[in-house]
């Protein structure tokens, strides 16, 4: 991290209250003017003018002197917008057999991407591996490394953003990991360790479709059945760091085995493994997801019952999820959205059956998420811990 960039993320670590919401409105909303900024923070046009002047010293934010018309006859405006290459940050999603990283720029867009495969989930091995992925990205990026400000990271689990401490990761094998502590002193970097799918929340919240939704959650389905919430304004982390964690509510038969080690969850009959083992039983040999997919779109017996009741299980606990939140929209995100079509009738029928009254009027959006995807999450949850 060049002097430059000290200075850059020292003034927004420093500000005020007033000068964090100008930046963080014109950093998900620019090109925006003055008037529009003071209108969405409540502040007045005088101290939005007050906030954005170090912004601009510090080449945070670009000051417009060419005007642009409103759309009002005779009322021009000067817009200001972000310098997204002003800081740089690093984004890792961490999976159970690779490492999917991005550096990005303060708009978390992807200047450059590299994955890593894991050999071994030690945590040793893990944080060697996380540091050459950096390495890796440092040396593609050139002398914009110069400028990076932050890397987050995102995992599985139950995760002490605070800390950074991975209290319990079931994919990872992972109890009480001070990953973020570790990846600090080796990296001589700011660490932010976020659980996986907060992080997405956090991207689709400043970036993505939640822009500009009061209330929103994303459910993702694939490995795991995971969800984030966005609630007035702000992502759920809970008092403990746990929020939103429908897979492991109790909504299917005791009989089924979750992987967290507890019976009757969601994630026991409808994570990729859940429905693999499903098909694998009936057939009475080993199955891919790629051949469950196949076998379900052919209408194998097996396969098709494994799939509905995934749908039936994910569809209801995304009802009781809008039951007590009542979202505006539920997006429904994850790798499994690729066989959605396999999913789709028992989950909407099963949302239907069990969502509440006018809570139905939430809207449910299928949006795919590439694993890069998951890693530009983990880049936001960087630039947020520099901005909030």
């Amino acid at each position: 991290m060049n002097d430059e960039t000290l200075a850059r993320t020292a003034l927004l670590q420093s500000s005020s209250d007033a000068a964090t919401r100008v930046f963080s409105t014109i950093l998900t909303r620019s090109p925006i003017s003055r008037i529009d900024v003071a209108r969405l923070t409540g502040l007045s046009q005088a101290a939005v003018t007050k906030a954005v002047a170090p912004l601009v010293a510090a080449g945070l934010v670009n000051d417009s002197r060419d005007p642009t018309l409103t759309g009002l006859p005779g009322r021009p405006v000067s817009p200001v917008a972000v310098v997204p290459d002003a800081v740089v940050a690093i984004g890792v999603k961490v999976n159970a057999d690779e490492l999917i990283g991005v550096a990005t720029d303060l708009t978390t867009r992807t200047i450059a991407s590299e994955r890593v495969p894991l050999t071994s989930h030690e945590p040793a091995h893990v944080v060697d591996a996380i540091v050459e992925l950096c390495g890796r990205l440092r040396a593609t990026i050139g002398d914009l490394g110069a400028r990076l400000a932050a890397v987050g990271i995102a995992v599985s689990g139950d995760v002490d953003s605070e800390t950074g401490v991975v209290r319990d990761s079931a994919l990872m094998g992972w109890r009480g990991v001070a990953l973020g502590t570790e990846l600090a002193e080796r990296l001589h970097q700011p660490v932010v360790v976020e659980n996986d799918v907060r992080a997405l929340t956090i991207g689709e919240h400043w970036f993505g479709v939640g822009l500009g939704t009061g209330s929103f959650a994303i459910v993702t389905i694939g490995r795991g059945i995971g969800s984030g919430l966005h609630l007035n304004g702000e992502v759920v982390e809970g008092a403990y760091g746990v929020a939103g964690e429908i897979g492991h509510l109790p909504l299917t038969s005791p009989d089924h085995t979750c992987a967290c080690g507890r019976r009757g969850c969601v994630e026991a009959v409808a994570a990729t493994s859940a429905i693999v083992e499903a098909v694998q039983a009936a057939h009475g040999r080993p199955v891919s997801i790629d051949e469950a997919v196949a076998l379900g779109r052919a209408g194998d017996p097996a396969a098709v019952s494994a799939f509905a009741e995934a749908g039936h299980v994910i569809g209801a606990a995304i009802a009781s999820l809008v039951n007590l939140v009542g979202p505006e929209l539920v997006i429904i995100g994850g790798e499994g959205v690729a066989n959605f079509d396999l999913l789709e009738t028992a989950l909407r029928e099963s949302y239907a059956e069990h969502v509440f009254a006018s809570a139905d009027r939430a809207r449910i959006v299928v949006r795919p998420h590439t694993f890069e995807d998951w890693a530009r999450g983990a880049a936001a949850a960087a630039i947020r811990s520099l901005v909030v």
